[in-house]
């Protein structure tokens, strides 16, 4: 998974910002369309999307509408569209917050840095009976260690981070096994059913990790 993903048309402020943000150790991808911007993020994900709204074809705002359907990763809008509604219109959508250009670039990468603090400086992720460590990569369920492998605990993590949010197929894989993993998606289906019968106190009725029939898996 990569860091930021800039969704932006302008290629040399881009190529700024992105110069920026490698220069303070993110791993960064270039996006100038929303088409290709949903393309990589399905394909690799991203911790953070730096997203302009005035793209060619699709728009910033569908954009942000179709990832949030499928995630609650951060949104920061760059736009220049100052208009009070624009701003709200891409707050209401999901957006973690919106910034007018031109910019400072300081003020933009403190406000990055803001939230991979707020976001991913957690190391515990706790559920009633079960606590998940992302650090040293344990789990714990009513303090009791629960054996598991590197990909099923990937699987936890990226459910319980996204808990409340149906999590399609294709994206879980992607994110998980990679895009161009040999892999099939059965693997999928059985590293939920390992997990089901690790977590779940009647892995038959399941009611952590509940079955979305036709779409993917959502974390309850």
């Amino acid at each position: 998974m990569i860091d930021i993903l800039i969704v932006e048309d302008n290629k040399e402020l881009a190529g700024l910002l992105c110069d920026f943000l490698r220069a303070e150790n993110y791993t960064v991808s270039i996006a100038d369309t929303g088409e290709k911007a949903l393309s990589l993020y399905e394909k690799y994900g991203a911790k953070l999307i730096v997203l302009d709204i005035m793209l060619p074809g699709m728009d910033g705002f569908a954009v942000c509408r179709k990832i949030r359907k499928e995630s609650n990763t951060p949104i920061l809008i760059v736009s220049a569209k100052t208009e009070k509604e624009d701003k709200l219109s891409g707050l209401i959508l999901g957006a973690d917050d919106y910034i007018e250009k031109p910019y400072d670039i300081d003020i933009l990468l403190a406000k990055i840095g803001g939230i991979f603090k707020r976001r991913y400086a957690i190391d515990e992720i706790t559920d009633g009976c079960l606590r998940v460590n992302k650090v040293s990569q344990a789990v714990y369920k009513n303090d009791c260690p629960v054996e598991m492998t590197a990909k099923e605990f990937d699987l936890l993590v990226l459910l319980m981070e996204n808990q409340g949010k149906t999590l399609n197929k294709d994206y879980i894989f992607n994110q998980i096994w990679g895009s161009d993993s040999l892999s099939e998606q059965q693997t999928l289906t059985v590293h939920i059913k390992w997990l089901r019968q690790k977590i779940e106190d009647d892995p038959k009725n399941p009611k952590k990790i509940q079955t979305v029939w036709g779409v993917g898996y959502k974390y309850i």
